[in-house]
């Protein structure tokens, strides 16, 4: 949330070292899809879909929805259906031919989709959530042309994509976020990752700094003048029993969105009978590489594995 580095970090959670994986299922990727239009503004994501071998499944596939990071004013679906930028981060050369995340993804057998939301401070708050729903509606739509299992749809998002993750996950149709575009479908999901997402708002109010930098551009004020708001766009204020299961990851030294926001949306989940596991990056910030990106990335893929049922894995 904090810069293009910042950013990048968050990429590599889910892509570090995939150039030294074994070779899976191919992925096709096909970019620039048009889901829909709002705000004056066409909506876009990228999908990529495994390239099923001779004598395996051929789907349709469940359906893996990644949404980037960037403040909510920032980042692009091309930060996770590029090639991730190791030499921005003085990384190994030979790493360079590493996959996207979402072709990562699409080779342990889900169609996987890089979504593109409107941002702030053009666009503010809840354009961003309602814009991803709508994203999971036209995947539904749109499911047998796109060789996606409808019933086996969930989501992963990073930083500010994380918030808006457990904000789908946790939201229903009551929230009103569900706009008209594809309203015969449902916007649920089955499963919930999220990598370090803001969750309650209304903790911004304890820092001024990052209130005006981020909040403001988000929600139009700050908490002083606007708490109702701060309130509708916390995923803690949504939680009930019926939400899906979650596996949260966040660093314990993370100054952009502290700690406390997962252990607080984590209690709640908990408290409402829902399944949720927080992982706890001990002494990390907003992001992190090496081994732990890639034991945390193996971990979501399990946890895919366990709630979608891939057909490939």
């Amino acid at each position: 949330m904090v810069g293009r580095l910042a950013c990048a970090l968050a990429i590599l959670v889910g892509g570090q070292l995939m150039a030294a994986e074994p070779k899976r299922l191919d992925a096709a990727t096909k970019a620039d899809i048009v889901y829909g239009e709002a705000g004056g503004e066409k909506l876009y994501l990228d999908l990529a879909t495994p390239k099923a071998e001779k004598g395996a499944e051929r789907g349709p596939f469940p359906c893996v929805v990644a949404l980037h990071g960037g403040a909510w004013t920032g980042g692009s679906r091309k930060n996770l259906s590029r090639p991730v930028p190791w030499a921005e981060l003085g990384l190994p050369e030979e790493t360079a031919a590493a996959r996207s995340f979402i072709e990562e993804v699409a080779s342990r057998g889900y169609v996987a989709a890089s979504v593109g939301y409107r941002l702030a401070p053009a666009h503010k708050f809840p354009a961003h959530i309602e814009d991803v729903k709508t994203a999971v509606r036209y995947l539904r739509a749109n499911a047998k042309a796109l060789n996606i299992d409808p019933e086996r749809i969930g989501v992963v998002g990073f930083s500010a994509g994380g918030h808006l993750a457990a904000l789908l996950g946790t939201a229903d149709k009551s929230a009103g976020f569900d706009t008209e575009l594809y309203a015969e479908q449902s916007s649920q999901v089955k499963c919930v990752v999220d990598f370090f997402g803001p969750s309650d708002l209304s903790l911004y109010a304890e820092t001024p700094g990052i209130e005006q930098a981020f909040m403001k551009p988000l929600l139009g004020g700050t908490f002083d003048k606007r708490p109702e708001l701060f309130r509708k766009a916390s995923p803690v204020e949504y939680v009930t029993k019926d939400a899906p299961p979650f596996l949260i990851f966040h660093g314990t030294a993370d100054f952009v969105v502290p700690y406390v926001h997962s252990t607080r949306l984590h209690a709640k989940l908990k408290a409402a009978g829902v399944p949720a596991e927080l992982v706890p990056m001990r002494g990390k910030s907003h992001g992190w590489l090496g081994e732990d990106a890639r034991d945390s990335h193996e971990r979501q893929m399990k946890f895919f594995a366990e709630h979608l049922k891939p057909a490939a894995n």
